[in-house]
């Protein structure tokens, strides 16, 4: 019961990695305000996930939402000790100079604004608990994306922020770390196949970029996320941890 009695605040938690990772810190103990823009998706989530989790409509793009969506998780809970920053959008895949403005705009509200949003608003309670915050990032932030580049820029500055985030709020005792997955299983992911040129080959090559030999369900993100948000990594800052297979190693034939 690695995050036992821990109050967690997740966002996007009604499908993918998010409904995973609200699985997996239910499992652990923790109590869990699962936030997400389809409120059915996030209360199915809660559903399965059990009695100390609650169901929050929330926009991240939005950040009276997200003002609203904390407070309510802080009055359940009584607390609040950790935020996961995981909701995103992937859609477009374009390069810069055809991606429109306002995909670039939505881009930029729901991956990254987001976390300026949760921080802003979750910060005096995460002080008083001496929390920590994690931010779904992705392997495409460190080593790039053809085909795909505000995505790419989402969450390369999602990492960035991270670094910088852990650096400010060290002395408070917060800790801030990134997760970055390569391909994971999800509805995002399925999508992404439903906009490549070649969607007869795409299947086999999101399994053949992991090292490991295949592209892996959200449970192997949840694994990792519930590591970095126990004790077990109370002195991990600033981290930007892959959960990739190997994705990101080198030249393989």
């Amino acid at each position: 019961m690695l995050l036992e009695s821990k109050a967690i605040f997740l966002t996007g938690g009604g499908s993918g990695i998010g409904s995973e990772c609200a699985l997996a810190y239910a499992r652990d103990g923790a109590l869990v305000a699962i936030a997400d823009v389809n409120r059915q998706s996030a209360e199915d989530t809660a559903h399965a996930a059990g009695r100390d989790c609650i169901a929050l409509s929330c926009d991240v793009a939005d950040g009276a939402s997200i003002e609203t969506a904390l407070k309510a998780a802080c009055a359940q809970f009584g607390r609040l000790d950790a935020v996961h920053n995981n909701a995103g959008i992937a859609s477009p895949s374009k390069t810069l100079d055809q991606t429109s403005e306002q995909e670039w705009d939505d881009l930029m509200r729901v991956n990254v604004k987001s976390v300026y949003w949760t921080t802003r608003f979750a910060l005096p309670a995460l002080r008083e608990t001496r929390g920590t915050i994690l931010n779904t990032a992705s392997m495409v932030g460190m080593i790039g994306q053809s085909i795909h580049a505000a995505y790419t820029a989402t969450k390369g500055a999602m990492i960035a922020l991270t670094k910088s985030m852990a650096l400010d709020y060290a002395p408070l005792g917060i800790r801030v770390n990134a997760i970055c997955p390569a391909g994971v299983w999800t509805p995002t992911l399925e999508q992404w196949c439903s906009e490549q040129p070649d969607q007869k080959t795409i299947r086999k090559y999101l399994d053949e970029i992991h090292a490991l030999g295949y592209c892996p369900r959200g449970d192997v993100i949840a694994d990792a996320a519930v590591f970095l948000l126990s004790q077990k990594a109370r002195f991990l800052t600033g981290c930007i941890l892959p959960v990739s297979g190997g994705a990101e190693l080198g030249y393989r034939r």
